[in-house]
């Protein structure tokens, strides 16, 4: 029997002033939770990359990545107790070049937040979310 592997993504941590891109995403496993916009890593494609690629695909955004911020393990148990989802995430630091952020692909919303936004009790973020926007903003 084949076990599935951890699954590499990146996100895309896009800082303007003293705002944070974030979007509301769409899918499991966070469904209906905010976010930096990321996802999977394709075979042969570097985070930075995948990260400039992912923000333009699901907000419109153009940002130029520049760092690793740093990585994420996010691993979460399914019904039967068993690992459902394995991912760890590369938080890469994007300058923002253009666009205005819109929902595309599989996310419902986006916009940019203030850390008192994102601390605060009216946004509901995926875990660490805080924790990568404090690193961010002292950057």
């Amino acid at each position: 029997m084949t076990r599935p592997l951890p699954k590499l993504a990146a996100l895309a941590v896009v800082r303007r002033g003293d705002n944070l891109l974030l979007v509301q995403r769409r899918n499991p496993p966070d469904a209906g939770l905010w976010g930096f916009p990321g996802g999977h890593v394709e075979l042969g494609e570097t985070a930075l990359a995948a990260a400039a690629r992912e923000l333009h695909e699901e907000t419109g955004v153009v940002a130029t990545p520049e760092t690793y911020l740093t990585n994420i393990d996010v691993i979460l148990p399914g019904d039967d107790g068993q690992v459902q989802y394995h991912f760890l995430l590369a938080a890469v630091l994007c300058r923002y070049v253009s666009g205005t952020p819109q929902a595309r692909d599989d996310v419902s919303d986006a916009g940019w937040f203030t850390l008192d936004d994102i601390e605060g009790p009216n946004l509901s973020c995926s875990a660490h979310v805080d924790r990568v926007a404090r690193l961010a903003l002292t950057v």
